[in-house]
């Protein structure tokens, strides 16, 4: 198959994708759960409709444009339509309060915004003073609230135009230059406060350009669009799949993301680690509640280690135990996402090796990539001509790598953001003269060109003794067992390293009706001793292999299940370090109230 024409602007991802008449480029679900196509047409003519919209109201080429939605149909329509007039799409959490809405909506100086729900609406309108919104459009059907104007509304009559080109609009689509501001992305903030990344044409037409090409992708292929689109990494997967002609289906909710799977049955599925632990602890769940379940799924995994780098390597074993295991115990696994993923990719957090290995070894190779908002996003990518597991592969063709002498990571190159909006500071500190951008992440190649990432450089402790320790690596162990949702190292300064350990409530409350464990709040389940010595032997486990001074020597198990609603989690499911230790303040000061006596060992 004939590789598309290298990209020079999103713009030109655009008119791609409306000249490709295909019937079923974008799936939906409308209320009643039925999953409904939009055609390539119906894709131009919408987005025409709304880029016209956007001119009558005074929007003009350089206008930022807030998009406050969860993933559907109209937020890519809403995203076309504002790079179309050469606007600037402001993608923003919809998770977020209105205070910190109105804040980043204020200090893009946006003047229209596009929101989906009435209860988004109505967030945004209680904080408008603050802001200078001129007007707020409203994705969902039905009669708009005081103050709103209804989508609907402004695509009434877009589709019958049908397969009808507009010459004066498609000028002014083609009139849009790479170096052209595109989208400025709020980074979530896990150690500081958001700032506003300014990502142009040329940098994610370059990115596109290169990590398309590392996958088959065409026609033929499905993604469903689930990780928010406020995030680069969703967006960047999406623009993949209209490049290539493929299928995508916009699921709005991630508790109906297993049905749509069934549904769907995507051939691409990429998900944050957080998704893949998920899926390993629920299928761990499931057997631990039957003996004879959990031995067939302990010799499935034994069998399936047996050949793991077969798998990730894309070769099929052949071995009679594993064909058993595969028909018993793996098959299910991959009926999970559908039974058709044939890639499966894992961005936005390190994935952890051992998460890798245990499916690879259920017959699932999970290719992981890393990159940065910043640099739109893809740095490196594991694929299937070219991986090695526990890295994040080797770097695109594209950008230049180069280590600080303290490990931390530079790239350089055209996929590289131009700066932070208005942080002139900010940009002085992270750029060096001569353009390397500083990533903030320690990481080194190995003699073959692969990348591994080892931590955050700000994430990185330094006991008392003065030993870094990078806890990612030592919180994805903890992660390992199905009773860990999340787990946070600490000890900064201190003698030692604690953790602060969120229980997967669901399997503990499993464990503990097994056990005649009986409590009546989650408070008094954590604090009861067969609980505490459930987690010393995780913690014990998860130490085997660590140096000494990595080693954790105390933990607390707290009575809350952290969750990017509560406010411990970014909306890519990283840990907001700073709201943990704020949040915990009390229990980290009694994990360390006798340090002064106590032994660092």
């Amino acid at each position: 198959m004939t590789s598309p024409a290298p990209l020079s602007t999103i713009n030109d991802l655009f008119r791609r994708v409306a000249s490709a008449a295909n019937p079923r480029a974008v799936l939906w679900q409308d209320e009643f759960g039925h999953w409904l196509p939009i055609s390539s047409d119906q894709i131009y003519q919408r987005v025409r409709s709304l880029a016209e919209a956007f001119l009558s109201w005074g929007a003009e080429k350089g206008s930022r444009i807030a998009l406050i939605s969860e993933n559907r149909w109209e937020w890519a329509v809403t995203d076309f339509a504002t790079l179309a007039i050469g606007g600037v799409n402001v993608p923003i959490y919809p998770t977020l309060t209105g205070e910190q809405i109105a804040e980043l909506v204020q200090d893009a100086g946006c003047r229209i915004a596009v929101v989906s729900t009435r209860q988004q609406f109505e967030k945004l309108n209680a904080v408008r003073a603050r802001t200078s919104l001129e007007r707020i459009l409203i994705m969902d059907s039905g009669a708009p609230p005081e103050g709103a104007i209804a989508f609907s509304q402004v695509l009434d009559d877009a589709d019958v135009h049908g397969a009808e080109r507009d010459p004066v609009f498609d000028a002014l689509v083609r009139s849009v230059e790479p170096a052209d501001l595109a989208t400025l992305i709020y980074t979530s903030g896990t150690t500081g406060e958001p700032k506003g990344v300014m990502l142009t044409h040329g940098n994610i037409a370059a990115n596109q350009n290169v990590a398309a090409a590392e996958f088959n992708f065409d026609s033929r292929d499905a993604c469903i669009s689930f990780l928010p689109l406020s995030h680069i990494t969703a967006r960047a997967l999406d623009y993949v799949m209209y490049t290539c002609g493929a299928q995508v289906a916009y699921c709005s909710q991630f508790d109906k993301l297993p049905e749509s799977m069934k549904q769907i049955r995507p051939t691409v599925f990429v998900g944050v680690p957080r998704v893949y632990e998920k899926i390993r602890q629920a299928v761990e769940q499931k057997s631990a509640v039957s003996a004879v379940k959990k031995r067939m799924l302990a010799w499935a995994l034994r069998v399936g280690g047996h050949n793991g780098d077969l798998v990730y390597r894309g070769v099929q074993p052949s071995s009679p135990g594993w064909k058993i295991a595969s028909k018993l115990v793996y098959s299910k696994v991959r009926e999970a996402f559908g039974g058709r993923v044939r890639i499966f990719v894992s961005g936005g957090a390190p994935l952890g090796i051992d998460t890798a290995r245990w499916f690879a070894a259920v017959g699932i190779a999970v290719w992981e990539g890393y990159g940065l908002t910043e640099t739109s996003p893809v740095i490196a990518l594991n694929t299937p001509e070219s991986q090695r597991m526990g890295s994040v592969g080797r770097p695109l063709g594209n950008v230049e790598l180069m280590f600080a002498a303290d490990g931390e990571l530079l790239v350089r190159g055209p996929s590289v953001f131009s700066g932070y909006w208005q942080k002139p500071q900010a940009n002085a500190k992270c750029f060096e003269a001569d353009g390397w951008f500083h990533t903030g992440d320690i990481g080194h190649l190995d003699a073959d060109g692969f990348l591994y990432i080892t931590d955050r450089k700000k994430e990185l402790l330094k006991t008392s003794g003065g030993k870094l320790v990078a806890p990612q690596p030592i919180e994805n162990k903890l992660k390992n067992s199905h009773l860990v949702a999340q787990a946070a190292l600490v000890g900064d300064k201190h003698k030692f390293i604690s953790a602060l350990i969120s229980p997967n409530f669901a399997a503990l409350q499993d464990w503990a009706s097994a056990h005649g464990v009986q409590a009546q709040s989650r408070e008094e389940l954590v604090t009861d001793s067969r609980v505490t010595a459930l987690y010393g032997e995780i913690v014990r486990e998860a130490n085997a292999g660590l140096a000494n001074f990595e080693t954790i020597k105390r933990f607390r198990v707290v009575a809350d299940e952290w969750s990017q609603e509560s406010g411990e989690l970014t909306p890519s499911m990283k840990l907001k370090r700073r709201v943990l230790a704020a949040k915990y303040a009390e229990e980290i000061d009694a994990l360390y109230v006798d340090e002064a006596t106590a032994r660092a060992e």
